[in-house]
């Protein structure tokens, strides 16, 4: 076999660490792989790499693992360093970005270890793939220039599998702003964006997401005193993480799903909202209650919820926490059971969906909270419109019109989002018919040599996919090119 990895990401250490496990344990085959990785953050991809202490990962370390079935596999990691990460809120380690970035180095390596103690040969070619097209009873693959001391230019590679691992979609330009000064179209790494904002300026930060509240709690720790205004359409803000506590989901799970789909078909939405209404009366707790405090995410004023929410951190209701566990642990497997008309249902939500599945942690929330109380942060809904003016800009929005000196651009990639530098090789798998673009976004392989994993697959949820789902797709991905059979208990 020969297997190109194209994209050398979080997704491809997934698959890499699923490889090696799989080929290990079943003696699946061996062959080459090939990692095509143009950027100098092989294995980090563009959210784990050096940036400010302040930049921390936003999740515990239960769904961090790039191992899929392993929940333990970086606490394990963390544990082995000797360093105390123990966030005082959470009772859990929480690390900088950068930190993640060297676990995902380091269990790439790992894997490619013992990849190579099984008889594979694995590389890294520094190199974009451009085209991916037929070549008798195989695959070839163009690149642009390769950059490496074995060989220079562009080549052509052949193999008999292709798996696309290319990450998400750019933050998408709402106002049209891409070239003005004071614009920064891409936030990551937040060293360098912020780097060149006096601490006196008056910034926006488009997007209330995760991605903005790292933009503030990073100015928060530079010592910025200008303004900050966290300009949304919605004005949501994101849930806030609790505190872990022993209870595992008994009904919420994979096991459970798998027996509402043991018949085939489709998984209907009722089903699983009784799953979860179950699980909360085991508790003790009115489901009824628990939506309604739910479906008012879009209507709350969001610093009194988010105020209600760090006063909530260890209370021991376990609804947000169930729902903000199993929408990454369960979540993806049961997408994929769902029908059509059941997808656009909880479309309908995903704003709410978005602030559920990713929260912010307790630390943020707290900075977040003692920027709105100090004035130095608000909040900016309803906006309409920004425009250059004679070096700053003006923001339209249903309140009125504000100035801002720095425009910082943290609005998420749409799920399934074609990364730019993708482009043309997705249009050659799509013209030469090994693959097709979904309706819903996304991509379809139509040749069982081509298979996706990340947020670029097709039928993939609503939400952008986390290190779980990551993890997951990868494992059965390894299955398929290995050729054996799945557990049905590890498919998230």
């Amino acid at each position: 076999m020969d297997i190109a990895i194209i994209g050398g990401g979080a997704a491809a250490v997934g698959l890499l660490d699923a490889l090696a496990a799989t080929g290990g344990t079943h003696g699946g085959g061996t062959g080459t792989i090939t990692v095509f990785e143009p950027s100098p953050r092989l294995w980090r991809g563009r959210a784990y790499g050096p940036d400010l202490d302040s930049v921390l990962v936003n999740a515990p370390p239960v769904i961090m693992s790039i191992r899929d079935g392993d929940f333990d596999h970086y606490a394990a990691w963390l544990g082995e360093r000797g360093a105390d990460h123990t966030d005082e809120f959470l009772g859990r380690p929480l690390v900088p970005r950068a930190l993640y970035g060297e676990y995902l180095v380091h269990s790439a390596e790992k894997a490619v270890a013992a990849l190579g103690e099984q008889g594979w040969r694995v590389r890294v070619v520094t190199a974009r793939v451009t085209e991916v097209v037929r070549s008798g009873a195989g695959l070839a693959l163009r690149t642009d220039d390769v950059h490496d001391d074995a060989r220079q230019g562009a080549y052509e590679h052949a193999a008999t599998h292709v798996v696309l691992c290319v990450g998400g979609g750019a933050p998408p330009d709402l106002y049209a702003l891409t070239g003005c000064s004071g614009f920064t179209a891409d936030p990551y790494p937040l060293a360098d964006t912020l780097a060149s904002v006096p601490p006196g300026a008056d910034v926006a930060v488009i997007g209330s997401g995760l991605t903005a509240v790292d933009v503030v709690v990073s100015l928060a720790a530079r010592g910025h005193t200008g303004g900050i205004a966290l300009l949304s359409r919605s004005g949501v803000l994101p849930h806030v993480w609790q505190r872990p506590i022993a209870r595992p989901p008994q009904h919420v799970t994979v096991d459970r799903v798998a027996r509402l789909h043991r018949d085939g078909g489709n998984v209907a939405l009722d089903d699983l909202v009784g799953l979860l209404r179950t699980e909360l009366g085991d508790a003790g707790e009115d489901f009824d209650v628990f939506a309604t405090e739910l479906l008012a995410t879009v209507t709350d004023d969001p610093v009194e919820r988010l105020r209600r929410q760090l006063a909530a951190v260890a209370d021991p209701r376990i609804g947000r926490r169930v729902l903000q566990e199993t929408m990454h642990t369960v979540g993806p497997y049961a997408w994929r059971l769902l029908s059509e008309s059941d997808r656009a249902r909880l479309r309908r939500h995903l704003r709410t969906a978005v602030s559920v599945a990713s929260p912010m942690i307790p630390r943020n929330a707290t900075v977040l909270m003692r920027q709105l109380d100090s004035g130095r942060l608000t909040l900016v809904p309803g906006v309409r419109a920004i425009v250059p003016a004679k070096g700053s800009f003006r923001i339209r929005h249903d309140g009125g019109e504000r100035g801002a000196d720095f425009i910082v651009n943290a609005v998420n990639p749409p799920p399934q989002a074609v990364p730019e530098a993708a482009r043309c090789l997705l249009r050659s798998l799509t013209a030469t018919g090994l693959s097709a673009l979904h309706p819903a976004g996304g991509l379809t392989p139509l040749d069982p040599r081509v298979h996706v994993v990340g947020d670029l697959i097709a039928g993939g949820p609503a939400i952008t996919a986390s290190i779980p789902a990551l993890a997951a797709q990868a494992a059965r991905t390894a299955r398929a090119l290995l050729r054996t059979s799945p557990h049905p208990a590890s498919l998230r």
